[in-house]
């Protein structure tokens, strides 16, 4: 699992590099117009579009583009997108098991990208419920160990004193920050208890956790991390999931 983390914290803290694209804006943009829908744009009572608008400020998205699509979201003003999710199932090169979420106002648009990044580096797709038996969806929260203004790294200990009575189950050291994992259902009491706690967070989201991994070698490791670039190119695509392992000693060499 270290690996899986590790290689999750790492696209985070390129969001910003890849936003230069306009991709990662537009995702973000569409999670937060998603959320406004469901559940209305009132950030204090839609803890979903609160999250969607925090990662979104955390990744340098301007506050007019946020602003405009809580307001689109919301049937506040023109233009808002009807937008479905759909969940595709495949595997990565070495058996490497892959969910792939899509967000998407064209099914047919989203699948044939889907199909033809698998085909194109080396995957495959799968039928449904033959990869997802071994995922487990889980609130995932990273908390980085240097905290802005603090003089001293926060170490493991203060994090679970913050979390331990908001549901958390577990907190994983994955180098320069910690993973706390929850059911999902108490990602915003574990993200509220860090606030009242003190601490900072980089992202808060419900992810796709594998019960099952997979290890790969270094050739082995460029391929999938390949292929889930190629993924994640589509504009359709909002995340990629896996249960690929990759140890501290590959991933400091593929950089």
């Amino acid at each position: 699992m270290s690996g899986h983390s590790k290689w999750a914290t790492t696209k985070h803290k390129k969001a910003v590099v890849d936003a230069r694209r306009g991709k990662l804006f537009a995702k973000l943009i569409k999670n937060i117009e998603v959320a406004a829908r469901l559940g209305g744009g009132d950030l204090t009572g839609n803890p979903t579009l609160y999250d969607a608008v925090q990662k979104a400020k955390r990744s340098s998205v301007p506050g007019d583009n946020i602003a405009r699509a809580v307001k689109r979201g919301s049937g506040l003003e023109a233009g808002a997108v009807q937008y479905q999710t759909i969940m595709y199932e495949g595997y990565a090169p070495g058996g490497v098991a892959l969910l792939i979420e899509c967000l998407t106002d064209n099914r047919n648009r989203a699948a044939g990208e889907v199909r033809t990044a698998m085909t194109r580096n080396g995957g495959s797709m799968a039928d449904a419920g033959s990869v997802s038996y071994m995922f487990t969806r889980k609130g995932v929260v990273i908390v980085p160990k240097s905290q802005e203004g603090a003089e001293t790294e926060t170490d493991e200990d203060a994090v679970l004193a913050a979390v331990l009575d908001a549901g958390a189950e577990e907190v994983n050291d994955i180098g320069d920050a910690f993973e706390v994992m929850s059911e999902p259902t108490d990602l915003v009491a574990v993200r509220t208890a860090l606030q009242a706690g003190g601490l900072d967070y980089d992202s808060t989201e419900a992810s796709f956790v594998p019960s099952l991994t997979v290890g790969a070698d270094m050739a082995g490791a460029k391929q999938v991390f390949r292929l889930i670039e190629a993924l994640e190119d589509s504009d359709d695509v909002q995340n990629v999931f896996s249960n690929i392992d990759v140890s501290d000693e590959v991933l400091a060499e593929i950089g």
